[in-house]
């Protein structure tokens, strides 16, 4: 291979629970992006996406080069046809690029009513190659696989449909078959497979067992976290990789997509992963938010060690200061979320390159006067640093 060319790497598919958050997406790497409207998703208790905000959303994507996905993978009834049908009618007139859809007849009604390409979600649990068959038959152009599918069988499918193929690699794992869970029916009258789940897998039950009665959170899975399986999805020429979180904050996004991001882009170039390149990757994720991570079922099927007994940790998490509004041939324009102290170092997050430390020896507003603490919701000026854009995103370093 020509040193000027580039090894062949997978779409990098992100979450964009809010208009923000897709902003967020693309702008630290993600190749594409999905997202819901207000009906039709699975994750009601996103902020989700207003008609106006569609536009705009796909606007700004498109704009630099990603991709849109909306997501319609609830299960509706009768009642709800004639409102999916205005739905996907104004889809097609903004130009996303592709809907993710879970159920039969939406999927009809879709292929009737506009030529919007059709992705397969993983709700509709296709785990073998005779499933995945007969969706490319009825005119779907990629399956979301279940969880359940390891890389290599993921191949096998592939190169037995010509389908184009979407894996998770990172993010939140379900107890139940790919999705179908309806715990949250019966605890909290919420519809799980309607855009209601409450998580009630994550809560701690007491369980009695024929020795004794423990509280435990026996049915709550560890985190997927596929950077070692890397390698193996490009071999395999999966299509896709997809990264879950519509209902995770801005700095989740941005640290994870910029992680998979870079080993893509290393790939890209090199034509391998190096472990220096795989662990600063992993180290960069345990700085979100998380539950111990695992490999799921990517490279072995997962098993009773999946299951994580304790809470999600967030204790290692780093917390959002701000975020860069503003860079000018002088000086770079930092708004404040949370307070900052005098003497306190920070960690400017830039798209791509090293992460940058910066120590407040002194605080300055827009008027350059000298401050001992600020509050949120502040502009400060910072001397201009090479490597910040604006809409960089700024954390606590610790």
């Amino acid at each position: 291979m020509a040193n000027n060319e580039k090894y062949w790497v997978p779409e990098l598919l992100c979450p964009a629970g809010s208009l923000e958050k897709l902003k967020v997406a693309i702008d630290y790497g993600a190749d594409a992006v999905y997202l819901a409207g207000q009906s039709f998703g699975l994750r009601a208790a996103a902020d989700n996406f207003t008609y106006s905000q569609l536009a705009q959303g796909v606007g700004y994507a498109h704009k630099r080069g990603s991709k849109v996905y909306v997501v319609i993978n609830s299960f509706p009834f009768d009642k709800d046809i004639l409102k999916l049908e205005e739905f996907v009618t104004y889809l097609e007139k903004i130009s996303v690029d592709a809907l993710i859809v879970s159920d039969i007849g939406a999927f009809q009604l879709i292929k009737k009513v506009s030529h919007i390409p059709v992705h397969v979600s993983t709700q509709a649990s296709v785990l073998n190659t005779y499933g995945a068959q007969l969706w490319k038959k009825l005119g779907a152009e990629r399956v979301i696989l279940g969880r359940e599918v390891k890389v290599q069988e993921a191949k096998e499918i592939k190169e037995n449909t010509g389908l184009e193929i979407e894996q998770f690699v990172h993010g939140s794992m379900c107890m139940a078959y790919s999705g179908h869970c309806t715990i949250s029916n019966f605890t909290q009258g919420r519809d799980s497979n309607r855009g209601g789940c409450s998580h009630s897998c994550r809560f701690k039950y007491q369980l009695e067992t024929p020795l004794k009665t423990k509280d435990d959170f026996f049915m709550s899975s560890r985190d997927l976290e596929g950077v070692d399986a890397i390698e193996q999805f490009i071999s395999s020429k999966i299509d896709s990789l997809k990264v879950e979180g519509r209902m995770k904050g801005p700095i989740y996004v941005a640290t994870v997509a910029r992680a998979y991001r870079g080993l893509l882009d290393f790939y890209a170039e090199h034509g391998f992963l190096s472990e220096k390149v795989k662990l600063k990757a992993k180290n960069e994720l345990k700085k979100v938010s998380h539950r111990e991570y695992f490999g799921g079922n990517l490279l072995t099927r997962a098993d009773e060690n999946s299951v994580f007994d304790e809470r999600e940790h967030v204790e290692n998490a780093y917390q959002v200061l701000g975020s860069i509004v503003e860079v000018t041939s002088e000086s770079v324009i930092l708004r404040t979320k949370s307070k900052i102290n005098k003497g306190m170092t920070v960690q400017i997050i830039p798209f791509k390159g090293e992460i940058i430390d910066y120590q407040f020896d002194t605080i300055r507003s827009l008027d350059m006067s000298e401050l001992e603490h600020t509050r949120p919701d502040q502009l400060l000026k910072l001397p201009l640093l090479r490597g910040v854009d604006c809409a960089n995103i700024v954390r606590f370093a610790r």
